[in-house]
C-alpha cells in the first residue's frame, strides 16, 4: 500500500484525502487555494494524529504549477519515484459552474476553467494515475458533457487509459442522495501490456446497496414538526441509511462542532411550519430523521433544517451526514460560512474510502502480476 503516494489538489479540508489515507495511501502534497480550508485541513490532521505531508501544504492557485512552480512539482515526483513508489493526482475542481443548482457558466466560468487547468497539469506532469471528481452536471448536461468529453480526449491523447462512473453516495452507505462523476486513469507508458480499464476496473466491488432499490423503499414521507418529538424507526427500512443513525453514531450533541449553526431569528416562524421530511422546496428543507438526506450542500440559499429542532443543522450534524469519523473536527475560529461551504464541497468519507480501496487493490494487482512497471 505504501507504494501509492498522493498529490492532492483542490483539497478543501481533506474529506477525499482522508478516504485515500485510511485506505493505505501516503499523502505527500496538499494544494488548496482557500487559506481557511487549508487551515482546517491542517487542524483536522493534527487532531487525528496524521503525519504532515512530506512536501507540505501549498496555499496557491493550481495554475502556478503550470508556471513558476512546474519544475518544483516535477522534482517532487522524481523524489517519490526514487523511493520506488507511484504518484497519483487526485482532485475535484470547484464545480458551481457545472452544477444544476449553479449559474451554469460551464467551461467559461472561473471555477469551470479549473477543470481544464487540472487536466493540463496531469498532462504536463504525467502522474502514474489520477482521479478526477466532479458534479453530475458535467456528465448529464449536454453543453457541459461536450467539454467533459474534450477533457477526456486530451487525457487519452496524452497517453492515459481511463474508466468512469457516475456514483451516488447512497450506494456506498452514506445517508445522502449525492451524485458524483469519477474519472480514473492510468498512464499507459507504465504498462507492460494493454489493458481494457473500462471492462476490468471493478467500480462496484465495494458498493453496498443498489441505488434504485434503496430509493424505492417505503421511506417515511412527511410528518408534522414537533419540537423534540419522538418517533420510532419504522421496521422496514435500513436504519444505517438514516439521518438519525449518523447523528447518534457521531454523538453530534457532544461533538466539538455541536453548537456551530446559523441562528435564523427572522425566519423562526417560517421554520416551524415546515414539516419533518419536507425537502421539496428550494430553501428551508427539513430533513426526516428516518430517511436519508438530500445532497449536503448549503450554497445558493439552501437551508437544511434539523428534523425535530427549530433550527438549522450544526456543523457536527453536517459532518455526520458526510460520514466523517466522529473525531474529525473543524477549528473553532473558522467562520460558519466557511465551515458549511467546505463540508458541502466534500466527498462523503465512506464513499471516498471505498473508491480509494478499489483503486489501490486494482493497482496492486497490476504491480503483482507485472502489468505495471516497477518504479
Amino acid at each position: 500500500m505504501d507504494k501509492l503516494h498522493i498529490f492532492s489538489f483542490f483539497s478543501g479540508c481533506g474529506f477525499l484525502d482522508l478516504g485515500f489515507e485510511k485506505s493505505g495511501y501516503t499523502i505527500d502534497l496538499v494544494n488548496e487555494f482557500s487559506p481557511s480550508f487549508l487551515n482546517a485541513y491542517k487542524f483536522s490532521r493534527e487532531n487525528l494524529g496524521l503525519a504532515k505531508p512530506q512536501f507540505g501544504y501549498s496555499n496557491m492557485d493550481i495554475a502556478n504549477y503550470l508556471g513558476d512552480k512546474s519544475n518544483e512539482l516535477s522534482e517532487y515526483i522524481k523524489v517519490v519515484h526514487a523511493q520506488h513508489s507511484y504518484v497519483g493526482f487526485i482532485g475535484g475542481p470547484p464545480c458551481p459552474d457545472f452544477s444544476v443548482a449553479g449559474k451554469q457558466r460551464g467551461r467559461e466560468g472561473d471555477n469551470g476553467k479549473l477543470s481544464l487547468t487540472y487536466v493540463r497539469l496531469i498532462i504536463e506532469q504525467k502522474p502514474d494515475f489520477f482521479l478526477f471528481e466532479n458534479v453530475k452536471g458535467l456528465w448529464k448536461t449536454a453543453k457541459h458533457r461536450a467539454f467533459y468529453e474534450e477533457l477526456k480526449r486530451k487525457l487519452a491523447h496524452a497517453g492515459y487509459t481511463m474508466t468512469e462512473r457516475l456514483c451516488n453516495s447512497l450506494e456506498f452507505g452514506a445517508p445522502q442522495d449525492r451524485d458524483r462523476i469519477l474519472l480514473f486513469g492510468i498512464l499507459k507508458d507504465n504498462l507492460t501490456k494493454k489493458i481494457d480499464l473500462k471492462k476490468e476496473f471493478p467500480w462496484e466491488k465495494y458498493i453496498v446497496a443498489d441505488l434504485e432499490t434503496t430509493k424505492n423503499l417505503a421511506w417515511p414521507d412527511r410528518d408534522t414538526f414537533v419540537e423534540n418529538g419522538e418517533y420510532p424507526c419504522p421496521n422496514n427500512i435500513p436504519i444505517e441509511f438514516t439521518v438519525q443513525y449518523w447523528f447518534d453514531k457521531n454523538d453530534v450533541t457532544n461533538h466539538p462542532n455541536g453548537n456551530d449553526h446559523f441562528v435564523s431569528r427572522a425566519g423562526l416562524a417560517k421554520m416551524e411550519i415546515v414539516e419533518e421530511g419536507d425537502v421539496s422546496r428550494k430553501s428551508y428543507k427539513r430533513l426526516h430523521r428516518w430517511r436519508y438526506s438530500p445532497t449536503v450542500a448549503y450554497g445558493n440559499n439552501e437551508v437544511h433544517l434539523h428534523p425535530y429542532k427549530p433550527r438549522r443543522l450544526t456543523a457536527a450534524e453536517a459532518l455526520a451526514l458526510q460520514t466523517l469519523p466522529k473525531d474529525f473536527i473543524l477549528p473553532k475560529e473558522m467562520t460558519l460560512s466557511d465551515k458549511f461551504k467546505t463540508i458541502g464541497n466534500g466527498v462523503p468519507f465512506i464513499m471516498s474510502k471505498a473508491v480509494a480501496t478499489t483503486i489501490s487493490e486494482y493497482l496492486n494487482k497490476l504491480i503483482e502480476d507485472g502489468t505495471l512497471h516497477s518504479i
